[in-house]
Formats: structure tokens, sequence, C-alpha cells
């Protein structure tokens, strides 16, 4: 299989990974001209199982370094296996009220405050579990980055007044409860992976192609219970049902599927990288995708449009404070 031999490529790999998971978003957003979320969810989970099971019998089952997919999917013990698919359902869950707070708040406030919540408490969670890199400019660039999603919930009360400010403050704690819960998603996966040897791992556990595999099989298995519930019982709009999903073109859904190809590229990189950049380095830099969503938000998506200087000003800051916490991020995983 494919290995990561160097920690400048694996920080590589870990931007791509911020690129893809800060921009699979915008697949929802092309959808939602005449799609409801819950009906691209669908779409976006067959896009990660397919791209995952592509990734396992390419990149995870050539070469003669590490074990193949099918070997190694063979072998996993019972609590690996359990680990990987428990880590799927807890992400889908996250991720699914993460869409729901993107069609009522926008990417540029969902992101930032979902994605930027999952950074901060994540990387607490997967460096005490498996320490890399030096803590202190580890911990300082953590900090510079809950710095700038303070700025970004400035910014966004000043944008939204009376009804829609209502309307923003019901997505933004929607946002906080989905960061919470991805916070914890990438530990579980990981904990199925030799993190340490990935050339010869450990009877037992997964290599990353085999942990992703199983990681979206879990997803897939909790949507028919995640999704359904939310179909019937929406946080905005009227429900919606399996037949409406039918009726759907094929566009709307290579949008869903190719949505979900771009977050499954990005998930699968960040494990692959995480054995020369550690896992807690690796999540944090793929959840930089905090700033590319808010990117795309502000500047694509024009989801801002016609704030003032001190909103604008607030902007900057957190742009800033962001790219500083990466930079000091990627400096703690080369000490």
């Amino acid at each position: 299989m494919f290995i990561v031999g160097s920690y400048t490529l694996a920080v590589a790999l870990c931007f791509v990974t911020m690129l893809c998971w800060g921009s699979w978003g915008n697949t929802q957003k092309l959808a939602a001209k005449t799609w409801r979320y819950e009906l691209f969810y669908w779409d976006y989970v067959i896009g990660i199982v397919l791209f995952s099971t592509f990734m396992a019998f390419t990149l995870g089952s050539f070469g003669d370094k590490g074990r193949s997919f099918i070997p190694d999917l063979m072998q996993i013990s019972g609590a690996n296996f359990g680990s990987a698919f428990f880590g799927g359902i807890v992400f889908n869950a996250s991720n699914i009220l993460l869409s729901a707070a993107i069609s009522i708040s926008g990417m540029a406030v969902a992101f930032p405050v979902g994605v930027g919540l999952a950074l901060v408490l994540g990387v607490f969670i997967n460096y005490f579990s498996a320490p890399a890199g030096d803590p202190f400019t580890l911990f300082m660039g953590v900090g510079l980055i809950m710095l700038a999603l303070i700025f970004n919930g400035f910014a966004a009360g000043k944008m939204n007044k009376g009804a829609k400010a209502a309307s923003a403050k019901k997505g933004i704690w929607i946002s906080v409860i989905a960061g919470i819960l991805m916070s914890v998603f990438y530990r579980f996966v990981a904990a199925a992976v030799d993190l340490n040897n990935f050339e010869s791992p450990t009877p037992g556990m997964a290599t990353p192609y085999t942990a992703v595999f199983i990681f979206a099989l879990g997803m897939l298995a909790s949507n028919f219970l995640f999704n359904t519930l939310l179909m019937k019982k929406p946080f905005v709009g009227e429900p919606v049902s399996y037949s409406d999903y039918f009726k759907g073109g094929l566009s709307t859904h290579a949008v869903g599927v190719l949505g979900g190809i771009i977050w499954g590229l990005g998930t699968s990189l960040s494990y692959i990288a995480s054995g020369s950049a550690g896992a807690a380095i690796s999540y944090a830099l793929g959840q930089g995708a905090t700033m590319v969503a808010a990117l795309w938000g502000v500047f694509i998506w024009k989801e801002f449009k016609g704030a003032d200087k001190t909103v604008n000003l607030l902007l900057v800051l957190m742009f800033i404070l962001f790219t500083a916490g990466l930079g000091l991020i990627i400096v703690a995983g080369n000490h």
C-alpha cells in the first residue's frame, strides 16, 4: 500500500485535506438551489462510501509495503472494527447537524463555529491519546484559532438582526453541538490504526485505508436512522420523503456524490498522513478547513455582503489569527 515517508509530504497531504474538508460544503450550496439538504446528504454519504472503497482497492492494495486491503480487513479484531465503525456513526451525527447549520446560517458562520470548535477540542483529545509534536507551540496555535472563532462570532452577530438573528442563532447552536461531536470521531478511527508502524501493523489493527472504509460503512448504516429522522422532523421547512429523493435528476444526485468524494479524499489523506505527522497535527491541519470554508462563504457566496467596516475588520482578524494558528501547528509537528 502507499505509505507517506516524510513529514513534509505528510503536511502537504494535510493541506489537501484542509482544502477538501473546507470545500465540500460548496456542493451542498449548489444543490440547495433545487434540493433539500436532507436529500443531498444521501448522495454525499454514498460518495464517501464509493471513494473509500476505491482507495482501499487502489492505494490501499498496490505495492509491497504493509498489508493490502482484503487481508487487512479479514484480520482486524472486533474491537478495532467497532471503533472505526463507531467513529463513522459519531461523525455522521455531527456532520448532519453541520449540514443543517450550513442551510440555516451559511458556510461562513457554520464552519468556523462547528469545525473550529471541533479543531480545538479534537487537538486536545488526539494529542493526549497519541502525543506528537511540541505541546507548547501546538496549543499556542490552538489558542490563536480560538480567538479567530470569537471574532467570527462577533462578525456574524453584527450581520444578523431581528428574525434573521434568531435563525442565525439557531444555526450557531446546532454548529456548537456538531463541533462537540465532531471533535471525538477522529480518535475512534485512529485508535483502530497502528499509527507507529504502517509497514507492519500490529495484528488485529487496521491500515488507514481499511479503517476509513469501515468508518464509511458506519456513516452509511447510521444514515438510515439519523437522516430519516431529519427528513421526518427537519430543523427548517416541511418534511421530505424517500419518494422526493428518487425524483431528483442525475445531475442533482451527481453534485451530492461529488461532495462525498471530495470529503472522502480529504479524510483518506488525513489518516494516511497521520503516521508521519501524528494524529493531533494531522487532524488539526485538516480542520484548517474552517478558514477555507469561510473564504468560500465570504468571497464566493457573499454571505457577508453589505457588511460595515467593523464586520470587515473582524473578518480580516479572523483570517490572520487562523493562518497564524495553523502556522504554529505546522512548526509544532516539526519539533
